[in-house]
């Protein structure tokens, strides 16, 4: 068997499959190498699928199901650890294909997978074979499909047969009460053309009375005019006497107006002589001075970003921290699956702090770096660099929500920026007065 497993004399690695995978048997040799995961350790496994080595079987077969169909294919010593971890797992499926027996009550696609992974001789007739017979179990449920479908469109015809005649016989009954009640509305009809014209004549008599009406109505409206005439006239009179006694009191008032502007310049005099008297100095503070607002020359965020730079220049950075009193707050694994993914995740925060803490230094910013602390299976035993302040979200809490509400806690006015290239973060930070920068701009910036 293990000559076998190694490639010896007599196996099938020097056959080639000329079509491309079944689904059905893909979908079981994906599944076959995503529990054989659990018995590698990280060196042995390629490059390219290091990054799944914490996950689950189930969450390792939805999200790394391609990567790991080509790494088999690729990768010869790779499927042939997967091949031994299968022996282990299953060695009666195994021995048997290494026979050249596989048992027939076996499932044809698992017996199609297990013979793809371990490639003995004539392992290319078994994947076509399974790929045949999912064909035509496939055809076959169709066809009992149809057949059913046939059944239960021929149940619901019956139905609806049955359904029309006791809909017609119900129409037919309706149908009948209908007439009835037509007979009975043509009576009612003949009875209310009577009170139509009742109503017509009684219509009739109102219209003359109101025609008197409108009559006396013009008479006392011709009289209230006549009268509004008189009222005006005596309303002139009121008003020219009104003029008069203005200009007469007006001209009472002016030797009152002289006694009072003579006592204000007394005052004025006054005035000035205590202010030399106390050598008052002059008023050096104006009420518009106490007014919160950017001076000229000041600058602010804002102001940063209306400068003619590139928003994908680093210098742009450079000129945010130089703000007074700036506070930088880093998407830590946001910007570190940007620039170095295929790391692992705590060679990708150590790298990322290391260089966070060279920028604080330079800058003298205060600067926070927030990771996502969803996935931990235990807290980071981590010593933050000098200058750094390291968090991780708790239970419940994303990264993103962390950031909102560190944002949110800083007074407003102070210069906040954020490092970080998801939409929904910076524009609801922008929206709270930080200042977002993508993390390519801060990845720039620390090379």
């Amino acid at each position: 068997m293990a000559e076998t497993a190694g490639g010896g004399p007599g196996d099938g690695t020097a056959e080639v499959l000329d079509r491309p995978l079944p689904d059905g048997v893909r979908k079981r040799v994906v599944q076959i190498v995503s529990d054989g995961f659990g018995g590698l350790t990280v060196a042995e496994l390629p490059a390219q699928l290091r990054q799944y080595a914490r996950f689950t079987p189930s969450r390792r077969a939805k999200f790394a199901g391609s990567a790991m169909a080509a790494a088999l294919e690729t990768d010869t010593v790779f499927r042939q650890r997967i091949g031994e971890r299968f022996r282990e797992a299953q060695p009666e499926l195994a021995g048997a294909l290494d026979a050249g027996s596989p048992p027939p009550a076996a499932d044809p696609l698992d017996v199609a997978a297990a013979a793809y992974v371990l490639r003995p001789a004539g392992w290319v007739k078994l994947v076509t074979a399974a790929g045949e017979e999912a064909l035509r179990a496939h055809a076959e449920r169709a066809d009992e499909e149809s057949r059913a479908e046939l059944e239960r469109l021929r149940a619901e015809l019956a139905q609806a047969r049955d359904h029309t005649r006791a809909e017609t016989e119900r129409l037919r009954t309706e149908l009948e009460s209908a007439k009835k009640e037509a007979e009975s509305l043509h009576r009612k009809l003949r009875a209310a053309l009577s009170d139509v014209k009742r109503g017509e004549a009684a219509l009739r008599k109102a219209q003359r009375e109101l025609d008197a009406v409108r009559a006396e109505a013009q008479a006392q409206v011709s009289a209230a005019e006549s009268e509004s005439r008189r009222l005006k006239a005596r309303l002139g009179e009121a008003e020219a006497a009104l003029e008069a006694t203005r200009r007469a009191a007006r001209e009472g008032r002016s030797v009152e107006d002289m006694r009072v502007r003579l006592l204000l310049d007394t005052l004025l005099d006054a005035t000035q002589g205590l202010r030399r008297e106390l050598a008052l100095p002059p008023v050096s503070v104006r009420p518009a001075e106490t007014v919160d607002a950017v001076e000229p020359g000041r600058m602010t965020p804002k102001d940063i970003a209306a400068r003619a730079l590139s928003e994908h220049d680093p210098a742009i950075l450079d000129q945010l921290l130089a703000l007074p009193q700036a506070h930088l707050v880093v998407d830590g694994y946001n910007v570190t699956k940007t620039g170095y993914p295929q790391m692992p995740l705590e060679k990708q925060r150590l790298r990322l702090l290391g260089q966070l803490s060279a920028l604080a230094a330079q800058t003298g910013a205060e600067v926070t770096c927030v990771f996502d602390g969803a996935e931990l299976a235990a807290p980071v035993l981590l010593a933050p660099p000098r200058g750094v302040r390291v968090l991780f979200s708790k239970p419940g809490v994303t990264a993103d929500e962390l950031i909102r509400q560190l944002v949110r806690a800083e007074p407003p006015g102070r210069p906040v920026i954020v490092a970080s290239t998801d939409r929904e973060v910076a524009d609801g930070v922008a929206k709270a007065g930080a200042r977002p920068v993508a993390s390519a701009v801060l990845l720039k910036r620390l090379s």
